[in-house]
């Protein structure tokens, strides 16, 4: 029978889905997507046929975007009754998770549905509450051994269709079109067809069993704990851990359904963050609450990051937020402030027993705070708030709560502006200033990190401020006072900076926004227990002769190639960092002796680590950090080459790198169309593929792998596309080396994927005249303007202040296992 195998794989005395009845097949055409919360999220396809649901899983879910494929795994058919489930299914059971009822509708195919379900290719349009338009369904060849039957999701090209800058629905509307309910609040009900019960609470927490706890009335408002700064992270048991935000500080105040956004100074911003914070807020088990926490947006590497925060609130945009949630001092008529931290996490983890996409508990560590904070800085996240476990909430500033820095962050106040010499409505740099003894401090100037849009902004702004007279306490010098217009001191900018000069002046500093929650005048210069700035750690490698020359046609100095590492560090970390490296060292610049080095050399610097390579007499290079990364500056280092694989998984490579480098006579379009050619083969084979320049004369095509495959099978895979390219168009491509055979032709150089081979890594220099950089590239910038020396050390910062998103921003995400090579033909093609 059709559910044969659907009810095989359920205990319907545990679980209250519809076991379904046997009929005569139906000519319905019902159709629905469930979003299903499993171990993995997934959204699950059901098409009426033949009397019953045929049913996809849908790992990431539709996308409305057309041409981009959702991998759809095809499972057992499901009762019609299924369209109606909306509940949670016990934990041990199949499937066991949430389940909400995201969209419904009915369904139209395009042609014989019978014949195109067989053949494995199903067009169709849609006619749901969320979803309609034209759609497809493409059965993949299935590989050696694989059993679940792979298909692809497919949106047509109509009216129903939108672009990838556009909202994604499934952020856009994650609710039941059934109940409106989301996910975590189906997950607080009893396990069962829930959507018939209605909503049962979960346990409350109990505030009056609390020791220390008060019975009081609702405050208005509460200060929020402040945390002074230390130059480390401290240790002993009394201390907590966890990771410092970069973002908005806000206090949420909770009174029988009504919610308040506050900031730290007590302004109301519940109308700047959307509907998504408060509802989230709304459906905690609480009658009234306040709840201290930190807004943030989250890069792609998960990691908060206040520029894009600013950039989402400028734009008018709520999607996106996140809500880290770390303390509670009141909840439900007591005061909690009097009791112990580790007690008032403990019941604020009551309340979120499962995070949602907005709203999230901030764990902690218990380690040992030198080792948070060294691996917070390594994955470059801000730094540490270390908290003592046992204090009570103290408002204000204090010692209980104490924060370490990985690089300097901090506020200034914005005193003047000078204009931008390539615009006329756009600030060039701000000049800054900070409080002492009620007086404001000149600390010198910022001029990076502004994006146009931002430029023009606080231009605008700036402009209205404008004052004759200083807002200086001291006069500043000619240098300091040039092309200055001076302004009201009302405004004040996040700063990130590497270091403080000896005379009190900002080093490197770089623009991150806009600080609209702090007071001009609470703005003053942070010190650490001894009075002085603290030190961070990249600074901490001395560079001898700083201002020697390694590229004379730019002026590119070894000062010059540090501060633009330190600049797209963020960027270049994962690429370089616990990789065995291959160097390209040019000590005296690149008019001078050049030499590649994979070993140790004297005088090396104590910041570049050695791994012991089983196969080679000598350790490996590698870093582990930005000291290492400066270190190689140090050391003349001006070409990164690392490995395709990790130090933690040398034998499996997590990447794999076609070279595409033209012969003599090759056009630079006959370049970006190699590189179209070996993207859609990868594409082809279920990888996904990114490009960027070699800062040579070619493309590098990039695919990430989930690290499976050993070397030998993954050179043989990319020798498969390199020959079978050079096999299908010879008078465009080799496949080997031998430069008799290259003129007027590319090669596709698939020997970088050999153990032990390098390729330059993307944001590294090379030792070439003009400083250029390998600079990861969107498919659609490929074209003639942009060539594969373009961009360089000077130009590398500006683009990436000026991108709205990065390029590579889901190179990780994308790692699929590398395929099985086949009578020498790589991939998989649709059936």
């Amino acid at each position: 029978m059709a559910l044969d195998v659907y009810r095989k794989k359920r205990d319907f005395k545990k679980t209250s889905e519809p076991a379904g009845a046997d009929g005569s097949p139906s000519s319905g055409d019902a159709y629905l997507i469930q979003k299903h919360d499993a171990t993995r999220l997934h959204y699950d396809l059901r098409l009426e046929m033949d009397g019953v649901l045929k049913s996809w899983a849908v790992t990431k879910g539709p996308s409305l975007v057309p041409g981009e494929k959702r991998l759809a795994v095809h499972v057992e058919d499901h009762p019609l009754e299924y369209g109606e489930f909306e509940g949670t299914i016990p934990k041990g059971e199949y499937g066991g998770g949430t389940v909400i009822l995201w969209d419904r509708g009915s369904w139209t195919p395009v042609g014989d549905a019978a014949k195109g379900y067989r053949k494995g290719h199903l067009e169709f349009e849609l006619h749901g509450e969320k979803l309609s338009g034209r759609w497809r369904l493409v059965r993949m060849a299935q590989r050696r051994g694989e059993k679940r039957e792979n298909w692809l999701l497919i949106k047509g090209e109509d009216d129903a269709a939108r672009t990838a800058a556009d909202p994604d629905i499934l952020e856009e509307m994650p609710d039941s079109v059934k109940t409106g309910r989301n996910l975590d609040q189906v997950a607080k009900e009893a396990p069962g067809w829930s959507s018939k019960t209605g909503k049962i609470e979960g346990p409350r927490v109990d505030p009056s069993k609390l020791k220390r706890a008060k019975k009081a009335a609702l405050p208005d408002f509460v200060q929020p704990a402040l945390a002074t700064l230390v130059p480390k992270a401290p240790s002993g048991a009394k201390w907590l851990h966890e990771i410092k935000f970069d973002g908005y500080r806000l206090i949420a105040h909770i009174d029988r359904g009504e919610v308040r956004l506050m900031t730290r100074s007590g302004l109301d911003w519940t109308e700047r963050f959307g509907k998504q914070l408060v509802e989230a807020l709304k459906a905690l088990p609480v009658e009234q609450a306040v709840i201290d926490g930190e807004l943030v947006v989250e890069n792609d590497a998960g990691a908060s990051d206040f520029s894009a925060l600013q950039q989402a609130l400028s734009e008018g945009r709520t999607n996106g937020f996140v809500f880290y949630v770390f303390d509670l001092p009141y909840l439900d008529g007591f005061d909690l402030t009097p009791c112990r931290l580790v007690d008032r996490k403990a019941a604020l983890a009551g309340l979120i027993e499962k995070p949602n996409g907005i709203l999230r508990l901030s764990e902690h560590f218990e380690e040992n705070g030198s080792m948070v904070l060294q691996h917070a800085c390594r994955l470059s996240l801000e730094g540490v708030v270390s908290k003592d476990r046992d204090a009570p909430y103290a408002s204000g500033r204090g010692r209980t709560w104490l924060k370490s820095k990985c690089s300097h962050r901090q506020e200034f106040v914005i005193g003047g502006f000078t204009p931008s010499s390539t615009s006329a409505k756009a600030i060039g740099s701000l000049a800054l200033g900070a409080y002492e003894a009620g007086k404001l401090v000149h600390v010198g100037r910022v001029g990076t990190g502004f994006t146009a849009a931002v430029a023009a902004d606080l231009f605008k702004r700036l402009d209205a401020l404008k004052t004759k007279s200083s807002p200086f306490a001291a006069k500043l010098t000619s240098d300091e006072a040039r092309g200055l217009n001076y302004v009201k001191p009302e405004l004040v900018a996040e700063i990130e900076f590497r270091a403080w000069t000896g005379d009190h002046h900002l080093r490197h500093a770089a623009f991150r926004g806009l600080r609209e929650d702090k007071p001009a005048e609470e703005v003053s210069r942070e010190t650490d227990d001894a009075g002085q700035a603290p030190k961070v750690a990249a600074p901490s490698v001395k560079l001898t002769h700083p201002d020697r020359i390694y590229w004379p046609d730019s002026g590119v100095t070894k000062q010059g190639l540090a501060d633009y590492y330190m600049e797209v560090w963020p960027k270049i970390a994962p690429f370089v960092v616990g990789r065995p490296l291959s160097l390209l060292r040019c000590p005296g610049g690149v008019t001078e002796q050049c030499f590649f080095q994979k070993h140790a050399w004297k005088g090396m610097n104590k910041h570049i680590g050695e791994y012991k390579d089983p196969t080679d007499d000598q350790p490996l290079l590698t870093i582990d950090g930005r000291e290492g990364l400066l270190g190689l500056v140090q050391g003349g280092v001006l070409e990164i080459h690392p490995w395709g694989s990790t130090i933690t998984e040398l034998e499996r490579p997590d990447m794999i790198i076609m070279d595409l480098d033209p012969g003599d006579g090759v056009s630079w379009e006959r370049v970006i169309e190699a590189a179209r050619d070996v993207k859609r083969r990868l594409e082809e084979a279920g990888l996904v593929a990114f490009v960027k320049t070699s800062g040579g004369k070619g493309l590098h095509v990039v695919a990430p792998l989930k690290p499976r495959a050993d070397w030998t099978e993954t050179k043989a895979f990319t020798k498969s596309i390199a020959e079978s390219m050079a096999a299908d168009e010879p008078d465009a491509y080799v496949a080997t080396v031998s430069k008799a055979k290259r003129k007027g032709k590319i090669l596709v150089d698939y020997l970088r994927n050999g153990r032990g081979a390098t390729a330059v890594a993307p944001y590294s220099t090379r030792a070439r005249p003009g400083a250029a950089v390998s600079a990861p590239l969107a498919w659609e910038e490929l074209g003639p303007a942009i060539g594969p020396a373009y961009f360089t050390v000077d130009n590398m910062p500006t683009r990436l202040a000026a991108l709205s998103s990065d390029p590579w921003k889901d190179f990780r995400k994308a790692a699929a296992p590398i395929p099985k090579t086949s009578g020498g033909k790589a991939g998989r093609k649709a059936a």
